[in-house]
């Protein structure tokens, strides 16, 4: 699995941005990466915790705008997102972020096929 190199709170452009060991580049906007969070309150409970985000999350119209704060790295393994409603209860493990990645090469290969 790879790990990043850096991490990088974009507030003009709202996004979150992380390089990769492997060469890759994930950007994920404010918005999206927020209606994603994987907490239980956010996913509707501890039953649903491992299931994934709507794969369209970053292209759905928002229902709020979210803005990132802060980022605490979790042990070697994930993120801890700080959002300016207070939220701060997902853990986003570095596998669920590359799976997550919006970019279009990603993408494609999520799509079934």
């Amino acid at each position: 699995m790879p790990k990043p190199t850096a991490i990088q709170i974009s507030k003009s452009r709202r996004v979150l941005v992380i390089p990769w060991d492997d060469g890759h580049r994930s950007e994920y906007p404010f918005d999206g990466l927020r209606a994603a969070c994987p907490c239980a309150s956010c996913r509707g409970g501890h039953e649903n915790m491992g299931a994934p985000p709507d794969p369209n999350v970053f292209s759905l119209t928002p229902m709020q705008t979210y803005e990132l704060l802060g980022a605490d790295l979790v042990g070697s393994y994930a993120l801890q997102l700080l959002w300016h409603d207070g939220h701060k209860y997902g853990i986003y493990s570095w596998e669920y972020l590359r799976g997550l990645c919006p970019c279009e090469e990603c993408r494609l290969k999520q799509t079934p096929k």
